[in-house]
């Protein structure tokens, strides 16, 4: 029996366990064996992440497709798992043991620091997952991966060993972004670019041969940079090649100055002449674009800061050769001072000797960890790269060619562009946690990479033997004695980037390198649902990863949703104190109710403005279920064996089944074309407006009425109806539908894997061949149909009684709407003249005449070939209905009401349309600020049509 209040904590915890005991979301089912699979990997999040908004979309997205799909008879595999999320985890577990006061990473050393974050792996890795859980994800739980687990490692140490034989990994000194906080290297998408007011110098660099003067501008050449202290690693002065200012002096020094270096004016197309003096210096060891201007041109890369920010000068070679006398001085007072207060004495320093000409406010971007906040220094360094251009051009044709697509498709200008221009990728981390990488180098620097250090040391011993640096015995005795061959070869320290084993989820996790049967069954998976802010991240890196080592493409569809704002449109941050935590809304509200909420608000390319007062309302859309479910079973409506719904004869519950199959094809459609809010939409209207609105209320008089057959037909069309409604529903709001179901429902088995109502399509070749593949010789395929509902009520139509139905529906609909703008009292009853009435509603009229009266609030339902004076005319269907408004109502007053409602919203129009005419307020306004202006816009618009439209109505009254 039905409880009489909805608590969806209650329902939640028990349908969890419900679902967890009977295995429902297990991939590879025996009663789905020879069915088409339909494989999803789950975007791994953070081992230190808690579950937020962009999470609950993204799940709650995905759930939709696995538990539609698992209703339409596919052996789903919705495959989770976690991401050890290098940075993020290691400072986790280095803040930890700041605030206990316990020894840092370095005094642990590596070995004892890793078992610390194992244990915190232990401790609180699963918090995210128990949540998801809460979400309620139907993930195959059984099949968890964790991106550190054995399997997965084994994949990542055999992709790099692969990569590396081919030529595609490699080792290179290169500008990197350096965070000097966490002390490693970083990508270009983990750095965030930051608006900041600073200064731009302009420094005077004196020219060789010439005498310095600040008063003489021909003894000297003016730079500007916001970076004064990279001046002492610089090693070149550009002008634009067409600049006649500097034409002549192309090719000669300038003199460095503090340093006393001589380094070359060059022409080169990166100065700009607009911008500064024209003239820029050039330190490629430390800006991006320098470092290509010294490669086109030759020029020495002097690095002069230090891998902590500091300024590194003694003992520097690079820096001190070709250094004239006295310099080295200038060394020792500069050395191990941090860049930020070095600059501000180096400036003082420039003042002295008159090389600075003038100092301006200049506000640019400087770039930031997005982890730590600090400021990245581009350091030159020695790291791994990944040849990732020629690893994009097969993920780039896929694309192009549709064998992968995005939805939406204005993705992919934002992939190929990334793609097209791609640089190398830095995999290396100066880290502990993660994937150490497995190269070796040997006493001279060598590098040996091998999948184990045994096969290193065997590739070690065998080339130094041959180069004779050692003998062909003390090779023999080092391979069997590990102690005498103790620090021969050493272990690569860094690790790899936490997204080099995220760029193989699709295949590690179901068992690969190993010849595992999952691998030829669920792989390639169908879609990915994600983020845009990862399609570089991760999404790119999985198509190249994938089509190289599986040689197909690791999904057929990228589904990428929007941001989850706050109700104004503004990005949620802690820093505005606007973040909404799901888990409050779920304590709250319930999960159905959140995930109700995202799914119907997530339209294809536009950000969701989520409004509290949403999920309160979904909250009620449940309730309203629960209290219809509740009402059928109070009224003992259940569906017979055997029931057939296509032979109902009443024309109430054909109009219904009518309905109904519309629903289901709308909502089947919606969720295949990834129109998450379509089908929400769909469902809510069928529910809400259809089923509990309508349908419930015209059944009502026959359901408290006498026993007959037709109350009979109607208590199990109720029922019917109810139970198609849970089906549809079940992806949105697994939780009170599965609970209805048990509840009510009375049949075996559970919800998740009862039909979806509308008969899937049968399987293509290729989906065949999967299936022949995975049954094996052994076990042959059995039948590669799905298993079919035996009513596919989906291809029910009956127009006659969605005309009949749909009449009444309509007018009263209007007739409400007509006393409502009129503001007639409930308690006042009008009557209705139907004019000129075909013969068809003057046959129907009669049947459902107690019906409109009580529903509309009318004395008297009449015919008539003409409109009475004073009534106010309908258009129903094609046909004329009058409501005598004379006496009702006073005319003039209701006038002057609307005119002046009429007046405030042209008030309201014209303040929006002129915020939103104004330029300055449209470029300088937050944009959710101008987008709440334009929504107030068109609320003033429809508040006025509506207006307009009544008026036209108490005219015709008139």
């Amino acid at each position: 029996m039905i409880e009489k209040n909805y608590q969806p904590a209650d329902i939640e915890a028990r349908m969890s366990v419900v679902w967890e005991d009977s295995l429902a979301f297990k991939a590879g089912r025996p009663d789905r064996r020879d069915a088409v699979p339909f494989t999803i990997v789950i975007p791994p999040p953070n081992v230190t992440g808690s579950l937020h908004m962009g999470h609950a979309l993204n799940n709650t997205l995905q759930d939709i497709l696995c538990r539609f799909e698992r209703m339409r008879g596919r052996d789903v595999l919705w495959q989770p798992g976690t991401d050890h999320a290098g940075i993020a985890t290691q400072m986790v577990v280095e803040r930890q043991l700041m605030e206990r006061q316990q020894p840092g990473r370095r005094e642990m050393g590596r070995e004892k620091f890793l078992e610390r974050v194992w244990q915190w792996k232990a401790e609180s890795g699963d918090t995210i997952i128990n949540q998801l859980k809460r979400l309620g994800a139907s993930c195959d739980w059984s099949r968890e991966r964790f991106t550190m687990d054995e399997g997965l490692s084994k994949a990542v140490i055999k992709v790099f060993v692969e990569l590396h034989r081919d030529g595609l990994i490699y080792k290179d000194k290169r500008l990197v972004n350096w965070d000097t906080k966490l002390l490693t290297a970083i990508s270009d998408l983990e750095v965030q670019q930051t608006e900041v007011k600073g200064h731009l110098w302009y420094l005077r660099y004196p020219i060789e041969g010439k005498t310095f003067s600040p008063e003489d501008p021909s003894s000297f050449i003016v730079v500007a940079t916001t970076r004064p202290e990279t001046m002492l690693g610089d090693t070149g002065v550009a002008v634009h090649p067409e600049d006649e200012r500097y034409l002549k002096l192309v090719g000669k020094n300038v003199i460095l100055p503090l340093v006393g270096r001589k380094i070359q004016i060059v022409a080169d197309d990166y100065s700009d002449p607009e911008k500064g003096s024209g003239a820029v210096k050039v330190t490629p060891a430390h800006d991006f674009n320098d470092f290509e201007v010294g490669n086109r041109h030759g020029l020495r890369r002097i690095s002069v800061i230090d891998r902590e920010g500091c300024l590194d000068l003694v003992d520097n070679e690079d820096y001190l050769r070709d250094l004239p006398e006295g310099a080295g001085q200038f060394a020792e007072e500069f050395h191990k001072v941090d860049r930020f207060a070095a600059r501000k004495r180096i400036v003082e320093r420039l003042e002295s000797f008159g090389f600075v000409e003038r100092i301006e406010p200049h506000t640019h971007m400087v770039p930031h960890g997005d982890r730590s906040n600090s400021v990245i220094e581009p350091y030159l360094t020695d790291q791994w790269y990944v040849d990732a251009k020629t690893l994009a051009k097969p993920a780039i044709a896929a694309v192009r060619s549709g064998e992968t697509s995005f939805v939406p498709k204005n993705w992919e200008k934002t992939y190929f562009e990334w793609m097209e221009n791609i640089q190398p990728w830095c995999i290396s981390r100066q880290l502990w946690w993660g994937h150490q990488i497995p190269a070796w180098y040997g006493p001279d620097g060598k590098v040996f990479v091998a999948e184990t250090e045994e096969e290193a040391v065997s590739h070690a011993l065998g080339y130094y033997v041959e180069q004779e640096v050692i003998t062909a015995e003390q090779g023999r005795e080092m391979a069997l004695d590990r102690n005498k061959r103790e620090g021969f070869i050493t272990r690569d320290e860094d690790v790899l980037d936490t997204w080099f084993s995220s760029a193989l989820w699709p295949f590690s996790t179901l068992g690969w390198p190993e010849d595992a049967p999952e691998v030829q069954r669920y792989y390639p998976t169908n879609a990915l649902v994600t983020g845009f802010d990862i399609i570089f991240f991760w999404v790119a890196r999985m198509m190249m990863m994938g089509l190289h080592f599986m040689k197909e493409v690791p999904f057929s569809t990228i589904y990428i949703h929007a941001l989850v704002r706050d109700e104004k449109g503004a990005k949620m941050s802690k820093s505005k104190g606007n973040v909404i935590d799901p888990l409050n809304l779920i304590d709250e509200y319930g999960a159905d109710a959140l995930r109700f909420t995202l799914a119907a608000m997530a339209a294809q390319g536009r950000d969701i403005k989520l409004a509290t007062s949403r999920v309160e309302g979904y909250r009620n859309f449940a309730t309203k279920l629960w209290n219809a479910s509740r009402f059928a079973e109070m009224n003992h409506c259940a569906v017979p064996e055997g029931f057939e719904p296509a032979k109902a004869k009443e024309t109430l519950n054909r109009w219904i089944a009518h309905e109904s199959a519309h629903t289901t094809r709308e909502v089947t459609e919606a969720i295949e074309a990834y129109r998450f809010n379509d089908a929400a939409g769909a469902i809510y209207r069928f529910v809400w407006n259809v089923y509990c609105d309508w349908y419930v209320e015209l059944a009502k008089p026959v359901l408290l009425g006498p026993d007959s057959p037709a109350k009979d037909e109607t208590r199990a069309m109720v029922a019917w109806a109810r139970d198609e409604i849970l089906k549809l529903l079940h992806p949105f709001m697994p939780f009170i539908t599965e609970e209805l179901w048990e509840v009510t429902a009375k049949r075996d088995g559970l919800l998740a894997l009862a039909q979806w109502p509308l008969k899937p399509a049968e399987p293509t070749p290729e989906q065949l061949a999967i299936l022949a593949a995975a049954a094996g010789p052994t076990e042959p395929l059995m039948s590669p149909m799905l298993v079919m509902p035996i009513f596919d009520h989906a291809d029910f139509t009956d127009p006659k009684a969605e005309a009949e139905i749909g009449w009444v529906i309509d007018l009263i609909t209007q007739i409400r709407s007509v006393r409502a703008e009129m503001n007639i009292p409930p308690a006042t009853l009008t009557a209705l003249v139907l004019v000129g009435a075909s013969a068809e509603t003057r046959e129907r009229a009669p049947r459902w005449t107690d019906v409109i009266k009580r529903m509309a609030r009318l004395s008297d339902i009449s015919f008539a070939d003409r409109a009475p004076d004073g009534a106010v005319q309908l258009l129903v269907r094609g046909e004329v209905a009058a409501l005598p408004l004379k006496g009702v109502i006073d005319v003039a007053a209701e006038r002057t009401r609307l005119d002046k409602e009429i007046g405030k919203a042209d008030a309201d129009i014209k303040r929006a349309e002129s915020k939103l005419a104004n330029e300055k307020f449209v470029a300088n306004a937050a944009e959710e600020v101008v987008e709440e202006e334009r929504e107030k816009r068109e609320a003033a618009l429809a508040r006025k049509a509506k207006l307009l439209e009544a008026l036209k109505r108490l005219k015709q009254a008139s």
